[in-house]
């Protein structure tokens, strides 16, 4: 942390930034501490059901580490998602202190390792209000901690059904195993629910390397992460529904109530989008600090990924109903034995699931593959598959027996990247002898250099610095790329 150290003048700019620069002007509360000698300010938001915009014309979305321009068209819906979260904030003027849990409250605040009293922890996560120097609780208090939180919403809970089978049946047929109604405070029952759930996860037995193995039959991350997205993002003023998990011989169901919020759609989950929304941004913040969730949109992309990890069908994501949320995972594997012990060989090369996919495609296919069987496999754009491609190239998966050729064939054994590099390092020879007169290459010293097009010089660039061989510096005409610095080497060098 390097601390603020900025004229008086530039000060007052930052500080005012917020009320002059946001449309409407946000109410940020700033505290200045000193930390380790520097000067830092902490700046402190609280959710608001406002849509802001930037003086410059512009609305912005954040997702994971980045600020994302957000289409004006979309705006209505956000606004619209934004109205329905306040449902959780809805203060119920007959509830009082004593309709909480306090030793449940005082259970969490040594969890997180606050102190303070019961209702400082309430107030720093916005769960009481106080008018005239009376506290006023909202609904998301009374389902967190309340002592009877059916008493405030009627279907708050889970319902979780163990089917025999692989349907639904009713009258003298029905096929119920196990039937389990989890109603306690929303903060205790995604455990509640793991420890119900979890009996019913079998194991199942996988070859590997001439051995059984026992594997669970659904990856852990992919159940729990799935209920964990239905407590919290569950539409709650929908009260005459509770949130269902459903668990069949060949699948399991997780079902919450209500659309997800804006801008998430199913198209853009599907796509494994790393998008985010909160419609209960007080409940997301307690789960968020207590480790169940990440507010970065990032669950449902590694759902994804464990599933197909564990060489299962990806998650199966609806609308059921017209109002429903559904995930259904599949315990059936995509792949057969034959087909994932031939993988093992590539396990040191963290290939994508896709890349996984195509590989077993092109290998049962006479070891060979190309861009657009790679394309109709996993679903991607031709650039997207061009790139993927390349990865399997540069990692020594595949090669292009013809120069220029479009039928990519799959090796024998993987070829160990050193191998390509030094080819590389002996082909670009040329380049490195610039570093002897100055300390960077420009785009100009590599067209020189190898006798290639400004586009050409760019592209090799790229895959030196890919590599490691080169650091790129700077932006458009003004990049420079530099000699990476070695492990010995100080950082005043």
């Amino acid at each position: 942390m390097t601390g603020v150290q900025y004229p008086s003048d530039k000060e007052s700019i930052l500080k005012n930034s917020a009320q002059q620069n946001i449309r409407p002007a946000l109410k940020s509360k700033i505290e200045i501490v000193d930390c380790q000698g520097k000067k830092l300010w902490v700046f402190q938001q609280d959710w608001v059901p406002t849509v802001h915009q930037l003086s410059d014309g512009r609305y912005l979305y954040r997702i994971g580490e980045s600020n994302v321009p957000f289409p004006a068209e979309q705006i209505e819906a956000i606004k619209a998602a934004k109205r329905q979260a306040t449902f959780e904030m809805r203060i119920i003027p007959t509830a009082t202190m004593n309709d909480l849990d306090e030793r449940l409250i005082y259970e969490i605040i040594e969890r997180l390792g606050i102190k303070g009293s019961m209702e400082n922890f309430l107030s720093r996560y916005r769960l009481i209000e106080w008018e005239n120097g009376n506290p006023r609780l909202p609904l998301a208090a009374l389902l967190l901690f309340g002592k009877d939180p059916i008493r405030w919403h009627p279907r708050c809970g889970i319902d979780f059904v163990r089917y025999e089978g692989t349907e639904r049946r009713y009258g003298r047929e029905i096929n119920i195993i196990k039937r389990a109604r989890i109603e306690v405070p929303l903060i205790k029952i995604i455990d509640e629910a793991f420890q119900t759930i979890k009996p019913h996860v079998k194991e199942r037995q996988v070859l590997h390397d001439l051995f059984f193995q026992e594997r669970l039959e659904y990856p852990t991350f992919a159940w729990q992460e799935a209920i964990i997205n239905a407590v919290a993002h569950r539409d709650y003023s929908l009260t005459g529904t509770s949130v269902e998990i459903w668990m069949f011989d060949d699948r399991i169901e997780v079902r919450s109530p209500g659309l997800p919020p804006a801008p998430v759609t199913i198209e853009r989950l599907r796509k494994r989008e790393r998008v985010h929304a909160s419609r209960n941004p007080l409940m997301v913040r307690l789960f968020t600090d207590l480790g169940y969730m990440r507010e970065t949109g990032e669950g449902i992309p590694r759902m994804f990924e464990e599933m197909e990890r564990n060489g299962l069908h990806p998650p199966d994501i609806s609308i059921e109903a017209d109002s429903i949320f559904q995930v259904s995972l599949r315990n059936q594997p995509i792949y057969n034995e034959k087909d994932l012990e031939w993988l093992e060989r590539y396990h040191h090369l963290k290939l994508k699931p896709e890349q996984k996919r195509a590989l077993i495609f092109g290998h049962s296919h006479g070891d060979s593959l190309t861009s657009r069987q790679y394309q109709n496999i996993c679903g991607v754009d031709i650039y997207q598959a061009s790139r993927d491609l390349k990865d399997l190239v540069k990692k020594g998966v595949l090669a292009l027996p013809q120069k220029g050729g479009r039928v990519y064939m799959i090796l024998e054994e993987p070829v160990p990247l050193l191998q390509n590099e030094k080819k590389i390092l002996q082909t670009l020879f040329p380049i490195f002898n610039v570093f002897k007169q100055k300390d960077f290459l420009t785009n100009t010293d590599i067209r020189k250099a190898m006798k290639v097009s400004r586009v050409q010089a760019s592209r090799i660039a790229r895959e030196l610095v890919d590599l490691g061989f080169l650091v790129k510096d700077g932006r458009g005409r003004g990049t420079r790329y530099l000699r990476p610095k070695a492990k010995n080497e100080s950082s005043s060098k």
